[in-house]
């Protein structure tokens, strides 16, 4: 019996960056897959290196930047590939959304402009034909009116029209590997879940894989089938989304669902916080860096690393992973 190659394997990845004329790391070691078709969840606050983990995998790193480890996409070493290499997978197998599409849609040309320069220049289609199939996915990513938008500018767009558009455009270049660096941070609340209603559909049609960034919980286990925590540079836990309400076993975890608004919330109730302040990975120990925050935190948690082992349905590093698990079901069991 023979099983398929995932689509994307990163393992022991590790970033440093020079900052201010030192050397800091912002990634350690961290390990991540996913297969064809399957949608993962990278979650955690600002700071945590979500964006970072997808630049490194896609390579667009600032001037410096030593990035060690392995990357590789449907089999191929991305880490190992020259400019022109590079160039290639992210014209076809390999695409980035990114937060905000007007930092990244030159505001002089026009939409059809944007949409078609990839299908001209790298796939070698007339301009004509390059239209007709931008106008099809356009349509299909629920923009109505879509031969006039082609000779609309991006500054004549609202910002969920834009996402749409810059949705369109990675599609047209019909990657197999969707980087999604929190598409919807800059919509509304009405607005983003169309957005990801229309990237969630367009991926199962396509069977795409894709990594949605972002710090919504609620909507990384709404269209994702595993969730990935990240803490200061280093993967804490990872489990089923339909896992994580019920049994996350990491603390810090817990705590983000834990500081999650409720419906059932009384008028004037306080929120929940996280104690304590998000450290950067740089300022990471070599115990645990979620120590400092943590209520299970004991000397072991500041002088060892906890490594990443199987606990319930969750691979988590946490020493005391067991007793946050029975904790967080007895909590729910006298709720």
């Amino acid at each position: 019996m023979t099983t398929s190659k995932p689509l994307l394997k990163v393992t022991d990845l590790r970033l440093d960056l020079r900052v201010g004329g030192e050397t800091r790391t912002a990634i350690h070691g961290v390990d991540l897959q996913i297969d064809a078709g399957e949608s993962v969840g990278l979650v955690g606050e600002s700071g945590s290196g979500k964006s970072l983990t997808a630049r490194s995998i896609m390579r667009l790193l600032p001037r410096g930047a030593q990035l060690s480890g392995e990357i590789r996409v449907g089999g191929v070493s991305v880490t190992a590939l020259d400019a022109a290499g590079l160039r290639k997978l992210r014209a076809s197998e390999l695409a980035l959304i990114f937060q905000d599409p007007r930092a990244h849609i030159n505001a002089v040309h026009t939409i059809g402009d944007f949409l078609t320069e990839g299908l001209v220049r790298n796939r070698g289609l007339a301009r004509k034909d390059a239209d007709r199939k931008v106008v099809d996915l356009l349509r299909e990513v629920g923009i109505t009116d879509a031969e006039r938008r082609l000779h609309q500018h991006p500054w004549q767009l609202s910002g969920g029209l834009l996402q749409r558009v810059m949705i369109a455009s990675v599609l047209a270049a019909e990657p197999r590997l969707i980087l999604a660096d929190e598409p919807t941070t800059a919509l509304d609340v009405t607005t983003q879940e169309e957005v990801m209603a229309i990237l969630d559909e367009q991926r199962r049609e396509r069977d795409l894989g894709m990594l949605f960034i972002t710090h919504d919980l609620e909507l990384a286990s709404a269209v994702c089938d595993r969730i990935v925590v990240m803490y200061a540079g280093r993967v804490v836990e990872e489990l089923p989304a339909e896992h994580l309400r019920d049994r996350s076993t990491h603390p810090y975890t817990i705590a983000l669902l834990g500081a999650r608004p409720r419906i059932d919330q009384h008028p004037g109730e306080r929120l929940l916080t996280v104690p304590g302040r998000p450290i950067s990975a740089f300022e990471a120990g070599d115990g645990c860096a979620f120590a400092p925050r943590c209520p299970l935190a004991v000397d072991r948690c500041f002088a060892e690393r906890p490594q990443p082992r199987q606990v319930g349905p969750s691979v988590v590093a946490c020493h005391f992973a067991e007793q946050a698990l029975a904790e967080g079901e007895e909590g729910k069991a006298h709720a």
